[in-house]
């Protein structure tokens, strides 16, 4: 079986030996061949990282700020003609109003058809009363969605948003 003493010691014990052997006067005075553990911070892993940061930071910086001059031709922004739409008011009476004129409730499924089939799909704005009747204002979204009306908005909504 080996004992201490026969066993080949790593090179850096051979030439500095440990803290407790230098203090006892010699490298096997201490009867162990292992060194003490270092207590420090090993600081070149951070070193390292922070150099490498650095490096990065010098090459992307002038990248990031580099400004390449454009001549981009000047577009004059053509005028969107507007398209043609029809307004259904429903009053807070229940009454109906097609573009202004009074319209009774049993001619808008034929006025929503015609709308429907136009090939100019011109667009239907729908502007009811606050105090018209839930129940009246759903079933005329239902007539225009059974109508086939794709182009539906809605108009006076601004007057809700203080409500809220």
């Amino acid at each position: 079986m080996a004992t201490f003493e026969t066993l080949p010691m790593p090179a850096f014990v051979r030439l500095f030996g440990s803290q407790s052997a230098r203090r006892k006067g010699g490298l096997m005075a201490s009867g162990r061949d292992e060194p003490e553990p270092v207590s420090e911070i090993n600081t070149t892993p951070l070193i390292d990282v922070m150099l490498v940061l650095l490096i990065m930071f010098i090459i992307t910086i002038p990248m990031a700020s580099h400004k390449v001059p454009l001549d981009l031709p000047s577009v004059t922004p053509a005028r969107i003609p507007e398209r043609p739409f029809h307004q259904l008011d429903i009053a807070a009476d229940g009454n109906l109003y097609w573009n202004g004129a009074a319209l009774p409730a049993d001619q808008l499924q034929g006025h929503l058809l015609q709308l429907a089939a136009s090939p100019a799909l011109p667009e239907l704005r729908l502007n009811a009363a606050s105090e018209a009747r839930y129940a009246q204002v759903d079933q005329i979204l239902a007539q225009i969605r059974l109508a086939g009306v794709t182009r539906l908005g809605f108009i006076g909504n601004e007057r809700y948003h203080s409500a809220f």
